[in-house]
């Protein structure tokens, strides 16, 4: 009977997976003596939309960071510039990069290791989202910047960054 117990167990678990639960099953506490429970683990969830201004931020600096992570500045970072930034910005930011010797979207060396945009406020044609930079230096040690973004509602396009 504890032999039958067991395969039950296994073949509760092995169902799971074979269905293709759309939420992953981790299965624990598998004895022959007792039937197995399933512990369900949910990963955080993504999403947006084109027409959502702060999405299109968080957009922009996630697509960034994972370019600079991935191969430092090249041609692909300076077409997200072009397409999330207006010409205005994209100018100041070139000045601004030259005077301090850092990357002006993110306001400093190196990259971060995380980031998250929230909605700050919005008003006279401008959208306000606060954008924090969480980095990590080679002591293990954590730092976070704080930067607030402008958009423009009527083309989405960043036009504004400053320390916040």
């Amino acid at each position: 009977m504890a032999a039958s117990r067991g395969f039950r167990g296994t073949a509760v678990v092995g169902a799971v997976v074979a269905l293709g639960s759309s939420v992953p099953a981790v299965a624990s506490d598998v004895r022959a003596d007792r039937p197995a429970t399933v512990t369900t683990v949910t990963a955080p969830a993504r999403g947006g939309s084109p027409a959502s201004t702060v999405d299109r931020v968080a957009d922009f600096y996630g697509a960034y960071i994972d370019v600079l992570y991935d191969s430092g500045r090249n041609r692909l970072a300076d077409s997200l510039r072009g397409h999330y930034l207006t010409p205005k910005l994209r100018s100041a930011l070139a000045r601004w990069e030259t005077a301090h010797h850092k990357d002006g979207v993110l306001r400093a060396k190196g990259v971060p290791v995380s980031w998250q945009v929230v909605y700050n406020d919005s008003g006279m044609g401008h959208c306000w989202t606060r954008v924090t930079l969480t980095w990590q230096d080679s002591g293990s040690r954590v730092h976070r910047t704080h930067l607030m973004v402008q958009s423009d509602l009527a083309t989405q396009l960043i036009s504004g960054i400053r320390p916040g």
